[in-house]
């Protein structure tokens, strides 16, 4: 489809999301404590970088939709999976970083300083050394950037630090005991790794080692319009995680869930705008979003955070195709969902 959908459509579907989102309100929300760690992955733009009067007000429109929390992404800059020279990227400078996490709890947010490895044309879980000299070098080098930004979290009194993200081909090294152990030494605040998927989370040999459980959640969900398929799919991961915050005795933080709001895009959740030209679908964001709320409303689950929210107050909108739930109607399920601010729609159902 080329064009976008008639408005009373994205009515119709809008209303059967925010029903999922109203469900998980009142169900968890009302039997959570102020420490849930619900919100976005805060992504700065071009030309948008945090302390900007345009981050500001974006970060506004984050917390008047009831986020509570936000993840803060320095990245960890490295040339192919295979070279172990990591460095720290150059989106974001240290003062940033000390400003955003200032700005963040300025606005009553709590902040997670979330770390990701970006590999040009690959992404963090295929990183992996060729040799054992090569390990070595790349762990050094990246628990160098990774002290280096624990510092700046332990200053600022940042709420948690994830010690990595995604990186699905490295954690059965034995040098995670010794990066763990540093981070702790310099960051004495919620420590967490974000495995990918539940079936990275299932072989993490160091959940002991931290505070809580971390994931990120982009498992295939099916075709757009199968949402029976995608609802099972969602709680065979849930009851997953469920059996595996019991065998650990640790809580799960979801580092991410998302969809872009694109057809097709159900079928393959991880995919950007880079791989895959398509048409917007906002509805189909929505509904998506509003899913995984419902099947991840359980005791096991400590907070979720969307991906993803820009520092450009003027992102997303309904032609938009990338992951942002700005100006999209998921912004609205999620507004519903945390804050029960949701509005009666033509037909006397309950849509945000």
């Amino acid at each position: 489809m080329s064009q976008l959908r008639p408005s009373h459509a994205v009515s119709i579907v809008l209303a059967t999301a925010a029903f999922g989102a109203q469900v998980w309100f009142s169900t968890s929300s009302k039997s959570a404590g102020d420490d849930r760690f619900d919100g976005f992955n805060v992504i700065a733009a071009a030309g948008h970088p945090f302390g900007s009067e345009s981050a500001e007000v974006s970060l506004d429109k984050a917390k008047a939709l009831g986020a509570r929390a936000i993840a803060i992404i320095p990245f960890f800059w490295q040339l192919t999976p295979s070279n172990p020279q990591l460095r720290r990227g150059n989106d974001m400078t240290d003062e940033e970083l000390r400003t955003a996490i200032r700005d963040a709890h300025a606005r009553g947010l709590a902040v997670l300083v979330k770390p990701h490895v970006w590999v040009p044309e690959s992404w963090a879980g295929a990183v992996v050394m060729n040799s054992a000299a090569d390990w070595q070098e790349w762990f050094a080098n990246y628990r160098r950037e990774l002290e280096r930004i624990a510092r700046i979290a332990a200053d600022e009194k940042a709420e948690a630090l994830a010690v990595g993200t995604e990186l699905t081909q490295t954690t059965q090294c034995r040098e995670w005991d010794e990066l763990i152990a540093a981070a702790r030494a310099a960051y004495s605040g919620r420590l967490l790794y974000f495995a990918h998927n539940v079936e990275e989370a299932e072989m993490v040999p160091f959940w002991s080692q931290l505070d809580a459980i971390g994931v990120t959640l982009y498992p295939p969900l099916g075709a757009d319009d199968d949402r029976d398929q995608r609802r099972n799919v969602m709680r065979e991961v849930a009851l997953r995680l469920d059996l595996l915050a019991a065998r650990t005795g640790k809580s799960v933080l979801v580092g991410e869930i998302g969809i872009r709001s694109a057809e097709g895009a159900a079928a393959r959740p991880w995919e950007g705008v880079e791989e895959r030209t398509s048409s917007p679908d906002p509805t189909l964001q929505a509904a998506v979003i509003a899913d995984w709320l419902a099947a991840l409303d359980s005791p096991t689950i400590s907070g979720i955070l969307i991906w993803e929210w820009l520092t450009n107050p003027e992102a997303g909108g309904l032609r938009d195709t990338n992951f942002t739930v700005q100006g999209k109607p998921a912004a609205r399920v999620l507004q519903c969902a945390w804050t029960q601010l949701c509005e009666e729609d033509r037909a006397g159902d309950r849509s945000p």
